[in-house]
């Protein structure tokens, strides 16, 4: 099963995001857990793209959604500033202001299979085991 959204990368996409995530989820029929990681997984780097990856509001975040077998691709493309989560390092939460704890539970629930800068997008390709 595979779901495509493509949605520009404006303040709503986060929720539209989650959304897509959901419904992608249920038709997949991911177990529980693997749902709800599922959804976390794409609004926390949906909410790094929008907040911090300063691309115009006009260009689109692509998400692409691949179940096979017993795990989940998670493909995110966008036209923000380069960002490699390889190279971010461990400082955890912001207690201050909040966040920065994203990139720790995507790291910890999900691989990162590839990451790599094109044509002025940035392209990373997330595995999430389901099962």
């Amino acid at each position: 099963m595979v779901l495509t959204a493509r949605v520009p990368a404006r303040a709503e996409a986060v929720a539209r995001l989650i959304a897509v995530a959901r419904t992608f989820a249920e038709t997949a029929r991911l177990p529980p857990t693997a749902a709800d990681r599922l959804a976390v997984i794409v609004e926390e780097w949906a909410a790094n793209i929008v907040e911090h990856g300063a691309a115009a509001p006009t260009s689109l975040i692509v998400l692409r959604l691949d179940r096979t077998g017993g795990a989940v691709g998670i493909l995110f493309s966008d036209a923000g500033v380069a960002f490699d989560p390889r190279t971010v390092e461990e400082n955890g939460p912001n207690l201050e202001r909040g966040g920065g704890a994203g990139i720790a539970m995507i790291r910890f629930w999900s691989r990162l299979a590839d990451y790599r800068r094109r044509g002025g997008r940035n392209r990373l390709m997330l595995v999430l085991d389901v099962g």
